[in-house]
């Protein structure tokens, strides 16, 4: 096995275990006999130089991924970019990062501290997009990131790890459609994020996606157990550009309401 398929089976164990909805939907798929395709991985960081996108993409870029797209979030104070490999078998990998400047001071604070807990040696790592959470923190500090940005309260909690896989609709046989797909999902008692609608995206934008809303999972903060929203699995059906090749980017609108999925619901 490369080191490539290693880490991508690294990351995928590690998603099931912080979200068994994911290896139960896998494993409803595969008894209708279909193979799931993964058509992307996601990611989340600070933007701090140390753990920063380029951090995180080490090992893909060192595995021949190629940047290939570049994306805006102005609402959520986010930049990403994602990456694809030759090998169109291999999963696009779609990393994000929170802009520290254009957060509150405290929060700004907040992330160096949790930052500068990391050691060198963790640091140093190829690897470190499969680290987890490398840092203490209590649950009021959480909290606090919680309401300024979710995606920092996240990230806060569960640190370098897959924040979503992504099901290939493309790749399935048994629907004719993302919407099909959907109510299947649905059916087995799985919901859905519905922000912006449950089908994010369009056919004339060349990107159709969903996802799942995140299970909520027991995280130990240096002050106690609590359940916080973890991770979610996605679907994205992509469609044919005018050239005929199918289109492999993403659409900032779309993933802006994906990223909702790990909100916190009253």
């Amino acid at each position: 096995m490369s080191q490539l398929d290693s880490l991508l089976q690294t990351l995928w164990d590690t998603f099931q275990e912080m979200n068994p909805q994911a290896e139960a939907i896998h494993q409803l798929l595969s008894e209708r006999g279909e193979t799931v395709i993964n058509d992307h991985i996601a990611f989340r960081t600070f933007d701090d130089p140390r753990v920063g996108i380029q951090i995180l993409a080490k090992p893909f870029l060192v595995a021949g991924y190629k940047e290939c797209g570049s994306y805006e979030f102005p609402g959520k104070h986010l930049f990403a970019k994602h990456y694809e490999h030759s090998d169109e078998q291999l999963p696009k990998i779609f990393i994000s990062e929170l802009k520290l400047n254009e957060m509150s001071e405290e929060l700004q604070a907040t992330a160096k501290t949790l930052v500068d807990q990391i050691s060198s040696h963790e640091l140093s790592s190829r690897q470190l997009c499969a680290q987890g959470r490398l840092w203490d923190i209590d649950h009021s500090t959480y909290s606090s990131l919680v309401e300024e940005s979710e995606y920092a309260g996240w990230l806060s909690a569960f640190g370098f790890c897959a924040n979503h896989f992504t099901v290939s609709v493309n790749a399935l046989k048994s629907f004719m459609s993302l919407q099909e797909l959907n109510e299947f999902v649905k059916s087995n008692g799985f919901p859905l994020n519905a922000m912006g609608g449950e089908i994010k995206g369009s056919p004339e934008e060349l990107l159709e996606q969903s996802s799942t809303l995140a299970a909520q999972m027991d995280v130990s903060f240096s002050d106690g157990t609590f359940s916080i929203p973890s991770c979610y699995y996605e679907f994205a059906r992509r469609y044919e550009q005018p050239d005929g090749k199918i289109f492999t980017g993403f659409i900032a609108k779309s993933a802006d309401k994906i990223f909702q999925s790990t909100d916190r619901r009253e």
